[in-house]
């Protein structure tokens, strides 16, 4: 029983450790980081206040409207 409780806290005791080791950054360089990964990326029109609005005949997520009726 000993061992496992050793065993256990060792491990949490080596995750700790490469979580104490990752890289941090303050979050205005995370955010700059991701402003400037959307500027490369192509335009995700899911976000109009930064790309400004799509024309309905171009929205992929727009009602498809139907040019007709139900041929049986």
């Amino acid at each position: 029983m000993a061992e496992l409780k050793l065993r256990r806290l060792t491990e949490l005791n080596a995750r700790l450790k490469e979580d104490l080791d990752r890289r941090r950054i303050p979050v205005s360089e995370a955010a700059l980081d991701l402003i400037a990964f959307t500027d490369k990326e192509p335009k995700d029109w899911m976000v109009p206040s930064r790309w400004g609005t799509i024309d309905k005949r171009e929205d992929p997520y727009a009602p498809q409207q139907s040019n007709g009726c139900c041929v049986v």
